[in-house]
């Protein structure tokens, strides 16, 4: 039985491309986010998380409806159960705290980049089925 990580992520999209995020040490891009404290909501923990890895504040919008489940991109033995909501950022995000990268990403940058199992699956279906991505998101 893998050990679980429970993560809070933002899906923040203008115009059709979506922030994605790598960590220092890592390949995959993923959404940007992260573990919530004990204690805190996870709204809060997100808010947090968006202002310490990219300097800047986000106002959340709806939760993603949906069961986000995958294998963790960077954690053997683990797997990664994530709250996705959508957000706008307020100021320039800027790459900090663990992110080593940071890019906006459309539907054609998808087949050439190494995107976290979660966001490549079950998290960009709901992206699309939600209108926020294109179809070809999933292609």
């Amino acid at each position: 039985m893998p050990g679980i990580i429970r993560v809070v992520c933002a899906a923040v999209i203008v115009r059709e491309r979506l922030l994605v995020v790598r960590k220092r040490g890592t390949t995959a891009f993923m959404l940007p986010g992260g573990k919530p404290d004990a204690g805190e909501r996870p709204e809060q923990a997100l808010m947090r998380e968006i202002h310490e890895e990219l300097g800047c504040g986000i106002t959340l919008g709806a939760e993603l409806p949906g069961d986000f489940v995958d294998v963790a991109a960077n954690e053997p033995g683990f797997s990664v159960h994530a709250r996705i909501w959508t957000g706008q950022l307020h100021g320039a995000p800027d790459a900090s705290a663990e992110i080593a990268e940071l890019r906006w990403i459309g539907a054609g940058d998808m087949a050439g980049l190494d995107l976290a199992p979660l966001l490549r699956g079950r998290t960009m279906t709901a992206l699309v089925q939600a209108g926020l991505m294109p179809q070809a998101a999933t292609a």
